[in-house]
């Protein structure tokens, strides 16, 4: 219910020991989803308006970790972006239990129990096209499976905490949550190639001596494999 007072020290709970870890939150979703935790449900407040250069400064933190919290937290629904302009973000911070990438249905919400939804070994191939890849922790992880730890477009090794999934066709851009248009990738990718069209990325690693002639043409080429569907996540 709107109006219904909630249990700040249940809420803190869940966050800690059901939501960071079952959405795979990074150390700057983390402290991100904290300060705005604190600044709107804890405070029995839904909506929040804030800009990422406020929120930088108090967290001691870059704007561009921030701005890609943010967009993170966005894509996996612990918030919903109702609007964004050099004004601010207008936030509407999501329950637990309303939070569709936890499968708010489980009565885990509450009990602490596995929150994670089906597992990908569930996903028949028929409906492997449709999938939301975003949709559970499951699921995203196939895909950093698939890259086998490595970013896909600088070729590093990426340990898990500075790992996300980037869209190849950004979501501004009408880009999907497909596997097709997911990939693995370190943080730094992620958020200097922001909106920028990938071969143009690769292009500047290229430029800039992080990828040799062949490498960059393996990644060219690994762009058409991915949005052939040849790059499939590996199902048990």
């Amino acid at each position: 219910m709107p109006n219904e007072k909630l249990n700040a020290k249940l809420l803190w709970m869940q966050f800690e020991d059901v939501l960071a870890p079952r959405l795979g939150l990074t150390v700057w979703d983390r402290a991100v989803y904290s300060y705005l935790l604190r600044h709107s449900l804890v405070v029995n407040k839904t909506r929040l308006t804030f800009s990422v250069s406020a929120v930088a400064e108090r967290l001691r933190l870059s704007r561009g970790p921030v701005r890609l919290a943010v967009r993170r937290l966005d894509e996996l629904g612990a918030l919903r972006l109702i609007e964004r302009s050099k004004f601010g973000h207008v936030v509407d911070m999501r329950r637990p239990e309303q939070i569709s990438a936890l499968h708010p249905g489980d009565a885990a919400v509450t009990d602490h129990h596995d929150l994670r939804g089906p597992s990908p070994e569930t996903a028949s191939p028929s409906t492997l096209e449709t999938t939301d890849f975003m949709s559970t922790w499951a699921l995203r992880k196939t895909l950093h499976d698939r890259e086998r730890g490595v970013c896909f477009y600088c070729l590093r090794r990426t340990p898990a905490n500075v790992r996300c999934l980037d869209h190849v066709v950004p979501r501004v851009r009408s880009g999907r949550n497909s596997y097709r248009n997911l990939v693995s990738c370190c943080l730094e990718c992620n958020t200097l190639k922001a909106d920028m069209p990938a071969p143009d990325y690769l292009r500047i690693l290229y430029r800039k001596g992080r990828l040799t002639p062949k490498e960059h043409d393996a990644r060219l080429q690994a762009l058409k494999d991915l949005a052939a569907g040849h790059l499939r996540p590996v199902l048990p």
